[in-house]
């Protein structure tokens, strides 16, 4: 009798389980309902990146005097606005105009004519104002939470731009970059509707297109073929 009885127990867990589900769906109360019903979004951004650099070395640089060049990345951060036209609930463009400072480093070790090696650091710091206009393709809401992609282009401007300086100290000599880049981003995150707005985290590539080195006849200068821009940016968004 035991079996039959437990048997019959569980047949009635089991026909119950969707009610209970039914039940716990609702308990979970939907923030900004309407959200997805308004056709424009304004926000704010905040946003920690690590930026670098895709440096081409031409073909002769190291049968001169050079020996290395290093590039390394550093932490930076970015303050921007978030606008966002709404197309369906599950596509929208958005437009970030952005304030990023970056930060890149390039090391570099020569030989001297007497065989030493001599080591220079050269900082390459930028204040860019980025202006990115993404697509975004996010799935249906679960509850308060749903993903999403973005991928899109972006114009910047180097407001901190050095290209102008005169390099005429060797020990003072700065590696020049354009004062204009643009290039591709794309990448994906996560949106938690809350309470009183919604907040994103993100994560994203940035990819320069055109070669902004200035090639300004210094030791520093002269073996680079080509700089490329790059970058990897964590942003929080704060939606209304």
């Amino acid at each position: 009798m035991r079996l039959p009885r437990l048997a019959l127990i569980m047949g009635l867990i089991a026909c119950s389980a969707p009610a209970f589900a039914q039940r716990d769906k609702r308990i979970v109360a939907e923030n900004l309902p309407n959200f997805d019903l308004r056709r424009f979004h304004f926000g704010f951004l905040l946003s920690y990146n690590t930026s670098d650099l895709f440096v081409r070395l031409k073909p002769s640089a190291l049968t001169d005097s050079l020996l290395v060049l290093n590039h390394n990345r550093q932490p930076g951060f970015n303050l921007g606005i978030v606008a966002s036209l709404n197309f369906t609930k599950n596509t929208s463009i958005r437009f970030l105009p952005t304030l990023s400072f970056q930060e890149r480093t390039l090391q570099y070790q020569f030989k001297r004519s007497d065989n030493r090696v001599v080591y220079f650091q050269k900082p390459v710091e930028s204040t860019y104002l980025e202006f990115p206009v993404l697509m975004k393709f996010r799935s249906d809401r679960i509850n308060n939470f749903a993903v999403y992609v973005i991928g899109g282009g972006k114009f910047a401007i180097d407001m901190a731009s050095q290209k102008d300086v005169d390099n005429a100290l060797d020990d003072d000599v700065v590696v020049k970059l354009k004062k204009y880049d643009y290039g591709a981003e794309v990448g994906g995150g996560f949106d938690f509707f809350l309470p009183y707005f919604k907040f994103g985290i993100e994560l994203k590539g940035c990819f320069g297109l055109p070669n902004i080195a200035i090639d300004d006849d210094t030791r520093f200068s002269t073996p680079i073929e080509s700089i490329r821009s790059k970058a990897y940016v964590l942003t929080f968004t704060f939606e209304g």
